[in-house]
């Protein structure tokens, strides 16, 4: 059997196992997908990999599935986070799930002195992280950070290397190699907002010895465009694409 739906699911994975299904889960189920009891439906829950499972109960306001056999071990993604400061709405939504395609282990938010917007709906971002799980074939989920203030962020940073995409220096060049050559430690990637980083944020970065600056070519790109040519960039050098 080939399942045509994918969902995440907070309940424990294994052979036999039911899994009950929430009201929104059994409406897309049994309302918008049709589908009849025995119908195979694929499971994953970040930590048991991927279930194939079998309706066993259809209902308007809930369900159950069975789960029959493990069709993926858990994968994890390379030890990476998204540092980015929100933008607009959809632009926003656009980063986190394509970070998630992408392959990141957590993405933070982070409000920087030219941050347009002062809060987000970290629950909202979490719920567009689950649905690019489910449809990218994801078996895990990258936490969602509420919004955290960088200058802080930055002044208790640990051991883990920023790659810090400063827009001064488009077109000054970068050999991507080099600058992401080293020690395979834990990283992170940092974009700014749409008016970049401020001088003191700019100087504070360049100061850090964790932090390595690159340039995204030529020109400026928006920060949405940023967010997925760095991380493109880093997994072709030192993640599961390499």
């Amino acid at each position: 059997m080939t399942a045509k739906v994918r969902l995440y699911v907070d309940d424990p994975l294994g052979a036999g196992q039911p899994v009950a299904l929430e009201r929104e889960q059994a409406h897309y189920l049994f309302s918008v997908m049709r589908m009849p009891v025995g119908a195979p439906v694929a499971l994953f829950n970040g930590r048991d990999g991927e279930w194939l499972a079998e309706v066993a109960e259809a209902g308007k306001k809930g369900g159950t599935l069975t789960c029959v056999e493990q069709t993926r071990p858990q994968g994890t993604p390379p030890d990476l986070w998204l540092l980015f400061a929100p933008i607009k709405k959809a632009r926003t939504d656009f980063i986190v799930e394509k970070a998630v395609e992408l392959g990141v282990r957590r993405i933070v938010p982070v409000q920087t002195a030219f941050t347009n917007s002062e809060r987000i709906r970290q629950d909202r971002l979490q719920a567009h992280a689950v649905e690019a799980a489910e449809q990218c074939g994801a078996t895990f989920v990258p936490e969602v950070a509420e919004l955290q203030k960088l200058d802080r962020l930055l002044t208790d940073w640990t051991d883990r290397r920023l790659l810090f995409c400063d827009e001064s220096s488009a077109g000054a060049g970068t050999n991507y190699a080099t600058a992401l050559s080293g020690d395979p430690a834990p990283w992170a990637v940092l974009i700014g907002p749409e008016g970049g980083f401020s001088e003191p944020e700019r100087k504070k970065l360049h100061g850090m010895d964790q932090a390595t600056a690159i340039a995204l070519g030529p020109r400026i790109l928006r920060a949405d465009t940023a967010a997925v040519a760095a991380l493109t960039l880093w997994q072709a050098h030192c993640g599961d694409w390499a």
